[in-house]
């Protein structure tokens, strides 16, 4: 067993939309992280979830309302459904293309639930947006239960929840286990069941954690080698699409936190990837980020493309 630990947080693009698109996606990244397997790395993977979040939580909320003896899905529980499905399909298409490859080792998805602090400013601004569009009276009832909405440009409105930081992984010593015990471990899907400690016990919180944040977190704990983030381009650029576009290739933490304060990354989007990266290499030694698509996977980890941070 290869005493080298890689991260890899698969993004929107690895994963599809619909099921069958779902189902035909996760094929192509277990054939990306078999790659992995064959350089003799121990892996854990975590991945996106908001599509997938977001039909569970219009459906739920849909069938409650059809069925009035049935009770709304809250977020987390919602997250934890999507956790289940992805996880299904992603653990049995590694499965299956490790086995097509010779390499017969376990793959598990790990149910897991990440704390967060109850007064992080985020709860104070709400901005991910969650579920169907809705209508003026609609959202005027969501609010009364509590419920953030925002008015999209159309005259419809939307909900929207906070994006609280993760502050610990409570399942952290089961994916250690895993991963001592040489499987390919799936965890943290969709930035892991949001919760909050209450005594003894952990409540759910109507929330969702940027799902990069809890991959370099979770990175960070594991005391992983490399933290492999899956996105929708080869390499990250500056001055994407004019005339001045330059491609980042291997720079430092302080060119990485560079470009970040002058605003080169999108919130929600890149920025989130670079914090996560940033923050992940400069608290262990010899750390890389690695930000690529899916097709140059394993040439990203070994160096040979992709924007790397070190």
């Amino acid at each position: 067993m290869s005493d080298k630990t890689v991260v890899v947080a698969l993004g929107h693009t690895a994963l599809g939309t619909t099921l069958p698109e779902q189902k035909e996606a996760t094929k192509r990244s277990a054939r990306a992280i078999a790659d992995l397997v064959e350089q003799g790395l121990r892996i854990v993977i975590s991945h996106s979830n908001a599509p997938q979040v977001g039909m569970i939580h219009t459906a739920m909320n849909e069938f409650g309302k059809s069925h009035p003896d049935y009770t709304f899905a809250p977020m987390s529980v919602c997250s934890a459904m999507s956790q289940g499905y992805i996880g299904y399909d992603l653990q049995n298409s590694i499965r299956a293309e490790l086995i097509s490859r010779g390499i017969y080792k376990p793959v598990c998805t790990v149910l897991t639930q990440v704390t967060i602090d109850p007064y992080d400013d985020a709860f104070a601004e709400p901005e991910k947006i969650i579920g169907r569009t809705l209508t003026r009276e609609e959202a005027e009832e969501e609010e009364k239960k509590g419920n953030f909405v925002t008015e999209l440009a159309d005259g419809h409105f939307r909900r929207i929840v906070a994006a609280p930081k993760p502050q610990s992984i409570v399942e952290l010593d089961t994916i250690k286990a895993l991963l001592a015990a040489d499987q390919v471990v799936i965890a943290g899907g969709g930035g892991g069941i949001p919760v909050m400690e209450q005594g003894i016990e952990l409540k759910g919180a109507s929330a969702v954690i940027e799902k990069d944040l809890l991959c370099g977190k979770l990175a960070e704990l594991i005391n992983a080698d490399d933290l492999l983030i899956i996105t929708g381009v080869e390499k990250v650029s500056l001055d994407k699409d004019t005339d001045q576009e330059t491609y980042l290739e291997t720079i430092s933490i302080e060119e990485a936190k560079k470009y970040m304060g002058e605003g080169h990354f999108a919130p929600g989007s890149m920025l989130p990837k670079f914090q996560a990266g940033v923050s992940f290499v400069e608290n262990g030694k010899d750390r890389r980020a690695i930000i690529t698509d899916l097709p140059h996977t394993k040439a990203g980890y070994l160096g040979k493309t992709g924007t790397i941070i070190q």
